[in-house]
């Protein structure tokens, strides 16, 4: 008979009493208090200090959007600060800040997510890694500067219209994705007073938003608004349609814009209620009651208002506002600089880089961008046409040398990762441009 040797209970005994004792030493606590003794913390003078003398520093905010947006807001550092999650920043900051020698200061609420962030970095290999241990809230209780995530509380709108020139308005939406606390309001809706009536430029992203709208500029004139003209068929310029048609309004589109809301729209709008829930009542699906091809102009109380497609661009029929006796542009979905310009599938870079050869033609003095602040041709020309040249010419020179889709998400952007929405858009516009370009 085969005896079995059996191995002495008592060190495996003694073994796992030793895990076992040191496992129940650690605690969220103990690790957070570890990853503060690794890092580099400062105060909130400090983080001014550096904001002040370092022109490359990158701030991120590593809360989420839902907290950002309900928790009153952001950092405003002269610049918007990325905000990368927590639990992505190891996947999404490669793209985010390809340069490890990037001075950056991570953030959270209360300092227990940021040290964390900041270790994890610092193990990445990031060179100049800091840790704003007081945090957003003491950030915003010492009446420091806020991005705030809706500038005009009480309304659908986020924020209110501004005036950019005599008779002409501008309600400049959040530059970041639509969501439940914005109302949907990420893009600008702007509109023109004459003497004779209202032109609107976008009819919104829902009913109610277009009803907000309306009720500010029925506090600016006693005129109707008239006409109200769609930048695209995307659903920020086009689910309030219904809303505007009710009021008499006619609704002006180019034909391809059309062709886009018959195909894709009850989805848009599906996806809107979605969001938006109590929000989006009263929204249905319409269809413009006027299409034009290349160019339609509008003469009203005194002003002459073009309505031009100057070719592709961002969307299927993307149109601007042309007012050439005021240089004045409303420019749609042509032209960015606040936030990052978005690819999608259908856009052809290399055709809006044409189109905007027509577009600077036009020798606008005043841009009113599809969305951020008023601006001048030459901030819209470097973040747009300058940065369609960049990707093309990098992605370009990719396929060249043989490099793969993985190569593309790692390409350099961060000359533009200051700009809003440059964390969802950064890697997607890489990989749409690439997988264009492929065929080209």
């Amino acid at each position: 008979m085969i005896s079995k040797t059996r191995a002495p209970l008592l060190p495996t005994l003694l073994f796992a009493t030793f895990i076992t004792s040191a496992d129940e030493n650690k605690s969220a606590d103990n690790i957070l208090q570890q990853a503060i003794g690794s890092i580099n913390n400062i105060s909130t003078a400090e983080l001014q200090s550096l904001i002040s003398v370092e022109p490359e520093i990158q701030l991120i905010d590593v809360r989420t959007p839902t907290e950002i947006a309900t928790l009153g807001g952001t950092i405003d550092a002269g610049f918007h600060p990325l905000n990368i999650n927590r639990g992505w920043l190891e996947f999404r900051i490669d793209v985010a800040v390809p340069d490890r020698t990037t001075p950056i200061v991570v953030f959270c609420g209360i300092n227990q997510r940021s040290p964390l962030a900041a270790q994890t970095l610092m193990q990445l290999g990031y060179e100049n890694v800091y840790n704003y241990t007081d945090g957003f809230f003491a950030w915003r209780d010492a009446d420091l500067p806020v991005i705030q995530p809706d500038s005009a509380p009480g309304t659908m709108l986020y924020r209110k219209p501004v005036q950019v020139a005599d008779g002409i308005w501008s309600a400049i939406g959040a530059t970041a994705p639509p969501t439940y606390e914005n109302s949907g309001h990420n893009n600008n809706l702007s509109f023109i007073i004459t003497d004779d009536g209202v032109v609107v430029m976008n009819a919104g992203d829902n009913y109610l938003l277009a009803q907000a709208l309306h009720n500010e500029i029925k506090q600016r004139t006693d005129q109707p608004v008239k006409y109200v003209v769609l930048e695209n068929g995307q659903g920020h310029a086009m689910l309030g349609m219904n809303y505007w048609q009710q009021q008499g309004a006619i609704v002006i589109a180019h034909e391809d814009t059309q062709t886009e809301i018959e195909e894709t729209g009850e989805d848009v709008l599906d996806r809107m209620k979605s969001r938006n829930r109590d929000k989006a009542m009263g929204t249905e699906l319409s269809l413009p009651d006027e299409l034009f091809s290349d160019r339609r102009v509008i003469e009203l109380g005194g002003e002459t208002i073009e309505i031009l497609n100057l070719g592709p661009a961002h969307s299927p029929g993307d149109i601007v506002l042309w007012m050439p006796e005021r240089k004045l542009v409303i420019a749609g979905d042509i032209a960015f600089h606040q936030r990052l310009l978005p690819v999608f599938e259908h856009t052809d870079t290399a055709a809006w880089i044409e189109t905007w050869e027509a577009f600077a033609a036009l020798g606008a003095q005043t841009v009113i961008p599809g969305h951020g602040d008023p601006t001048v041709m030459a901030e819209v020309e470097k973040y747009t046409l300058g940065y369609l040249q960049h990707m093309r010419q990098v992605i370009g020179t990719l396929l060249d040398e043989g490099g793969t889709l993985i190569d593309a998400y790692k390409v350099d952007q961060s000359a533009y990762r200051h700009l809003d929405t440059f964390t969802e858009l950064a890697a997607r516009n890489a990989d749409q441009i690439y997988r264009a370009m492929e065929f080209e």
